[in-house]
Parts: structure tokens; sequence; C-alpha cells
């Protein structure tokens, strides 16, 4: 359990609305919010097996990042787990095993959901290992997909939902990232109290293995 979740981690009649197709929010979102943090839960169902009932599982947290490419996941409920990425090193903490895993962030991220709401510099980075399009706008939500070009990944398709304000608080606000991979399991993220551009200190994407824990080099 705890390990699926962890692999999941690596998406009017105001004159705005004349413009603000997904596509058009997640440029938005990705040129104007150099930094964010939310709460966050996650749900993810599994297709049902011999007969079985689908496997549903929730878990939730808070999530953090500076463009272009640090982020932090800390996951609370049900277990408690911490993703961390400091620009060179993706960190993975499983405080139940005892154990850290790190990888190299470069060879990881390109083309992986936390690309499309935390890593990427600009939208022709993300084009260069996703095809983005529009998708129809649902549940008061803009909204883009966004499907590998590289076809041997894990990754089938992401959709990433953003809410769109207007008037004096006007802006681009991500509220859902689904994740679809190619095993047939979905993962959705729902953000809540998002915050755009907040001030976090730089060692909010620091990370340092505790004393006695087991550190995996990959």
């Amino acid at each position: 359990m705890k390990r699926f979740f962890i692999t999941i981690i690596f998406i009017a009649t105001s004159p705005y609305y004349t413009w603000a197709t997904g596509l058009k929010s997640l440029e938005e979102f990705v040129k104007m919010t150099n930094t964010g943090k939310a709460d966050f839960t996650q749900v993810v169902t599994s297709p049902a097996k011999d007969g079985q009932a689908l496997r549903v599982k929730t878990s939730s947290g808070t999530f953090e990042f500076a463009r272009p490419n640090r982020f932090r996941f800390d996951y609370v409920k049900p277990f408690v787990q911490t993703i961390v990425a400091d620009g060179q090193t993706l960190w993975l903490y499983d405080v139940d095993l005892n154990q850290v895993t790190a990888r190299k962030q470069a060879a990881l991220l390109g083309s992986t959901p936390a690309a499309l709401i935390a890593s990427a510099a600009d939208v022709k980075a993300l084009q260069a290992d996703f095809v983005l399009a529009d998708a129809p706008n649902k549940d008061g939500l803009e909204w883009v997909t966004a499907t590998p070009k590289a076809k041997d990944g894990q990754l089938q398709a992401v959709r990433v939902g953003f809410k769109v304000s207007v008037g004096a608080e006007s802006g681009v606000v991500l509220q859902v990232l689904e994740i679809l991979d190619s095993f047939g399991q979905r993962s959705v993220l729902s953000f809540d109290g998002f915050q755009t551009n907040p001030a976090l200190p730089a060692s909010a994407f620091e990370f340092k293995a505790p004393a006695g824990v087991d550190v995996i080099q990959q």
C-alpha cells in the first residue's frame, strides 16, 4: 500500500472565459505560479480482479513546490512518508520501513505528473515530454490532458483541473490532478486551500536522512 502511493508520484460570461481553456490555464499557471502550497487528499482506485470489487485507498497530507525543480509531498494519513525533490535528488522516506531511497532527479521527472504541476519551467519544456490538449470543462474547472510521448512508461495519461477566478482576485489555481497508469490504476489528488506564490524557505526542500535510517542510492 505504501509503495503504491509513492510510485504514483513519480496531472462563463466574463471576457476572461473567451480564452480560458484548459491549455491556456496550464500556461497561465506555469507562467505565474512560481511557488505553491496546499493540503491534498489522494484517492487511488485499482481495477477489480477475479470478480472482486474495486479497491480504493485514500491518503492525505501537504504539498509544496518552488519552480522549476523543487517540490515536497508530506503524507500524514494513513501513514507517514515524505517525498522531496531538492533540484538534484529525489528522496523517498518511508518512516515505517526506516528506509530512504535516493534517485537522481533529472532522470526521473521529465514525463511525470510532478513535472506538470511543479517542476517544469515553462509549457515548452512540458511539450518535450507530453502531448497537451484541452479537455471539456467539468465541475466548474478548466481541464487539460497530458499524454506522455514515451510509449514504454508506466504513465498512460494525466488530467489537470484548474479553477479560474476573475475580478480583483483573478488567477488560476490548481484544484485536481488525475493520473491513469498503464495498469488501469487511477489516482486523483484534490488540492485544498491552495496558496499562490507563498514565501517558502529553501529549507523546505532540503532533506537529510535521519540517523539510523537505511539509505538506498539508485
